[in-house]
């Protein structure tokens, strides 16, 4: 589920409108999908090769530029997935997830909303993009953000293991692309990643509303992390997708921009500044310190 793109949205206000998950599916029947596409990611050491379905309501059927900016910045810095344990929220077509999987991550938990079609397209993307020997460390899952992340951490319970560590039980690493245009579902978003990341080396979850401080990303890197990446796909509405930095911050985040890269904008006719609509910023968050 990333991006947007909806010609009514441009001109209303989101404080008037539920831009919730599950208002987006109160909606008439629709008639039978387009069939899908395909888009290609020539990664560093392989290809990937993306179904996407043919359309959908959550924006399913595109690969968003932040997906690909996303992908690239994993393979540019290994150390954030090698050997640990991932997890991607609104995943779309799943392209960073596959690039991590492929690359050496220890467990993928991959998700979007639980409708079949969105699922049913991961799992496809998994099925033809990971090799046999890593599959096994792949789960692909429904899920609404902010309700109970037990579902996503028992993917990762390694039930052999007699003396676990239940730090290993969480996320090391976690990917949000093209989600924060989705204004109402900020606190959801958020409330997800503290309860299902590690704390870092330094914090304890106690320090969660601790006064956020500056962080090297250099070190940040070596941290329990999440990917933020977008684009501003509204101009107009650019400073309510800033609000989740704002809210991020109030709740003892450190926020660092550590990437921002232009691409041709995705829908060259839409309103709004062209060189704002085609630029992807990623955002790199980690716990606060005292």
């Amino acid at each position: 589920m990333a991006g947007i793109h909806n010609e009514e949205d441009l001109s209303v206000d989101p404080d008037e409108v539920d831009l919730g998950l599950d208002s987006v599916f109160i909606e008439a029947p629709r008639p039978p999908s387009p069939e899908a596409t395909f888009s290609i990611f020539q990664g560093s050491h392989k290809e990937f090769r993306i179904r996407l379905v043919g359309s959908h309501p959550l924006w399913g059927h595109h690969l968003w530029n932040s997906s690909l900016s996303v992908a690239s910045y994993l393979e540019q810095h290994p150390s954030l997935f090698h050997n640990q344990n991932i997890l991607e929220l609104g995943a779309g077509g799943a392209l960073p997830s596959l690039v991590a999987a492929e690359s050496g991550a220890r467990k993928v938990v991959i998700t979007d909303y639980p409708d079949p079609d969105l699922i049913q397209n991961i799992e496809y993307n998994v099925q033809e993009n990971v090799g046999v020997a890593r599959k096994g460390n792949v789960a692909v899952q429904g899920y609404i953000w902010g309700h109970s992340v037990q579902p996503l951490l028992a993917s990762l319970q390694d039930r052999s293991n007699t003396n676990p560590d239940l730090n290993e039980d969480l996320f090391d690493l976690i990917i949000l692309s093209d989600l924060i245009f989705n204004h109402s579902q900020h606190d959801a978003l958020l409330k997800t990643c503290h309860l299902s990341l590690k704390p870092s080396l330094t914090t304890s979850r106690s320090s969660f509303n601790d006064e956020a401080t500056e962080a090297s990303s250099t070190a940040s890197l070596l941290t329990p992390s999440i990917l933020v990446f977008y684009t501003h796909h509204r101009p107009h509405l650019a400073h309510r997708d800033m609000e989740f930095f704002e809210k991020a911050r109030d709740q003892g985040w450190n926020c660092v921009e550590v990437v921002t890269q232009k691409f041709d904008p995705m829908f060259p006719e839409d309103p709004g500044e062209e060189e704002v609509r085609a630029t992807v910023h990623g955002w790199l968050l980690t716990r606060s310190s005292r």
